[in-house]
């Protein structure tokens, strides 16, 4: 739940001015430039402009357009010095659909079919529907529970009705699914012509043995993990996923709901088959300490986060020392390898086999064994004389000392 952010959106080879792409004027209010950019988002909506090939690229367009006159800064930029001043700031042209409020912040899903990656898009006909007031809105009253299923790409839109107390105290809206089904929990508010502007939307989780979503208005700041943001921050460094598994807690656009009816929809987000599903919603004066807990464990998440980012800083300080270190140990050793083996060759050369074996002729090396053995002493101390003509001890005649011991 909360803002969706398309990033990298590149600008169009040939940029025209953004408040003739929006057909706004410059004094335009940003509400003014929030509904050129929803109607014309809608135009140029892929799923109806399949046989237009132009329209991705109008689409795309748009978009950037929207980025510029969206963000204060970046309009006061442009306002001031054109394109220009925006490329000498390097600015990255990004979408950021935090500041859209009541408008589809779901257009960021539809980058999803011009190669970002961002999730599936919502089909143009529930929007519209939406937008016309023409869907059927089912009743969801607090503390109750609906189960159905929805057809993939449509969407079952419910009705929640909260008095001031429960308005008061919070409100959470869930959807879980036993068949684990994909889906899409959407949030719609109120359009100035009738019907309903989306405004939040979030992607059923597998957790355990169900996927599910839910959105939570506790009158504190909130936060959701969008897988997205981590997908594409562990891309840009898989080396250093682990440091970026809480990069994707986003802060939620809305943290309260007034007393009133407030429209919710679950949207089948499977291509081939239907969503089973359960809704509810619940008031959260019944689950004060819950309630705590989350605001405790988010807030704890959010010092962790922090804590990480630095202790990022050093892991890679460190990494790269051990990196040196290591390096260095394995040129060491290459060294100590190196010369201990040209210490065991010297050493091997010095022996009389080795230069013997130099020689060519075969029979050198046999006549200078053979002097060699002549010359050299005898290992008994004798000069030389023929071994036979000594006596051994065991020839002695023993025969007397046999007749002894007999």
């Amino acid at each position: 739940m909360g803002s969706k952010k398309a990033e990298s959106t590149s600008a169009p080879v040939i940029r025209r001015d953004p408040y003739d792409v929006l057909s706004v004027s410059r004094d335009s209010t940003d509400q003014e430039i929030k509904t050129a950019y929803r109607k014309l988002a809608l135009k140029y909506h892929p799923d109806k402009n399949a046989s237009n090939p132009e329209a991705s690229e109008l689409f795309k367009e748009v978009a950037y357009s929207y980025s510029i006159l969206s963000d204060p800064e970046k309009r006061r930029q442009y306002d001031s010095a054109g394109f220009e001043a925006l490329d000498a700031e390097n600015m990255d042209m990004e979408i950021d659909l935090s500041n859209l409020g009541t408008v589809n912040t779901v257009f960021a899903a539809l980058f999803s079919k011009l190669g970002v990656p961002i999730k599936t898009t919502i089909s143009a006909n529930v929007l519209e529907e939406a937008l016309n007031g023409t869907v059927t809105v089912r009743p969801l009253p607090i503390g109750t529970s609906v189960s159905g299923k929805v057809d993939k790409q449509c969407a079952h839109f419910f009705g929640v009705t909260i008095n001031e107390q429960q308005a008061e105290s919070g409100i959470v809206v869930r959807v879980t699914s036993t068949a684990q089904s994909k889906f899409k929990l959407l949030y719609f508010e109120q359009d100035a012509n009738g019907g309903y502007g989306l405004a939040l939307q979030e992607e059923s989780e597998k957790t355990g043995k169900v996927t599910s979503a839910g959105m939570y208005f506790l009158h504190f700041q909130v936060y959701r993990m969008d897988s997205t943001v981590n997908a594409l921050a562990i891309a840009k460094d898989p080396d250093a996923a682990f440091f970026k598994r809480l990069e994707g807690l986003q802060p939620c656009e809305v943290s309260e709901l007034k007393a009133g009816t407030h429209i919710f929809a679950v949207y089948g987000d499977n291509f081939f088959k239907t969503a089973t599903y359960t809704i509810e919603a619940l008031c959260a004066k019944t689950y004060e300490d819950t309630t705590e807990k989350l605001k405790e464990i988010e807030a704890q998440i959010l010092r962790k986060r922090n804590e990480l980012r630095q202790f990022e800083t050093e892991y890679r300080k460190a990494l790269a020392r051990f990196q040196e270190v290591t390096n260095k140990y394995s040129q060491e050793k290459q060294s100590v390898d190196e010369l201990l083996k040209q210490r065991d060759s010297i050493h091997a050369s010095f022996t009389v086999t080795r230069m013997v074996s130099n020689f060519s002729n075969g029979s050198t090396s046999k006549v200078l064994s053979e002097d060699s053995k002549a010359e050299s002493p005898k290992e008994d101390g004798s000069d030389g004389k023929d071994k036979s003509t000594k006596k051994k001890w065991f020839n002695l005649n023993l025969k007397g000392s046999d007749k002894k011991l007999g």
